[in-house]
């Protein structure tokens, strides 16, 4: 049985009307991109990188000025040697990484390579997939293509919960985040974002989207302590219990 909507979480008419453009714009804007960065891909690597840049730029213009929603970023983001564990609750966050963070190399299930088109563009810029049930073999490529990244100096971007998880509710991080941590020797810079209210949902609704960047955490402590202080981070912007979710305003 599907819980009934409140009134804080319906979106109005004129969130309605506002998502009937941003849906045909976005997605013909997403596709002029792909095809662009994949025209350049063989002749200008720097122009290449610029196309996908441009298209996160693009999302996030089509998001403020479309959907009304103001994105609101509190701290700074590192732009190398760093592991950058990211809060995971729409896709708004996964198509912004590139916008926020300095040429981030995300790792991401690998189902994302896989798209036509988009997929190729998205490895070459360096989107690392993570095979899931693919045994030693898959886990040692992700690896040698992570470590590929940090050497070139790019922050690694992570979903330390391995999945879209609904606002205001905190889940268990995958042990591969651990891993990471312990083998890569990189600091963790946790990072809230409370997207889920406004952007997670068909019918996208006007209001305020917050990226809050926490302290870094410092390579080689225990893994109950860094999953401990990640884990309350990237909850941050989570309400209290029995608090009501964002209003639409902003």
């Amino acid at each position: 049985m599907v819980a009934p909507v409140s009134a804080l979480e319906r979106s109005s008419a004129a969130d309605v009307a506002r998502s009937l453009v941003f849906y045909p714009v976005f997605y013909a804007g997403t596709a002029g991109y792909v095809l662009a960065s994949l025209a350049m891909l063989p002749i200008n690597q720097r122009a290449f990188q610029r196309a996908v840049v441009g298209w996160t730029e693009f999302h996030r213009f089509c998001v403020e000025r479309i959907l009304r929603i103001r994105v609101v970023l509190e701290g700074e983001l590192p732009t190398s040697n760093a592991l950058i564990a990211i809060k995971h609750e729409s896709f708004f966050e996964a198509i912004d990484a590139p916008n926020m963070a300095h040429f981030p190399a995300v790792i991401a299930k690998a189902e994302l390579l896989r798209i036509p088109l988009w997929g190729k563009a998205g490895g070459a810029f360096g989107l690392i997939g993570v095979e899931r049930d693919q045994g030693a073999k898959a886990l040692r490529t992700m690896l040698a293509e992570a470590r590929r990244r940090i050497k070139e100096g790019r922050v690694l971007v992570i979903f330390p919960e391995g999945t879209r998880v609904p606002h205001g509710r905190v889940a268990p991080l995958q042990a591969g985040f651990a891993g990471l941590y312990k083998l890569f020797g990189l600091p963790v810079v946790p990072v809230a974002i409370n997207s889920g209210p406004l952007y997670h949902r068909f019918w996208k609704r006007k209001g305020t989207i917050t990226i809050r960047v926490a302290e870094p955490i410092p390579p080689g402590l225990p893994r109950e302590e860094v999953e401990a202080r990640v884990l309350t981070a990237i909850n941050a912007l989570n309400p209290a219990p029995g608090s009501p979710l964002p209003t639409g305003s902003a």
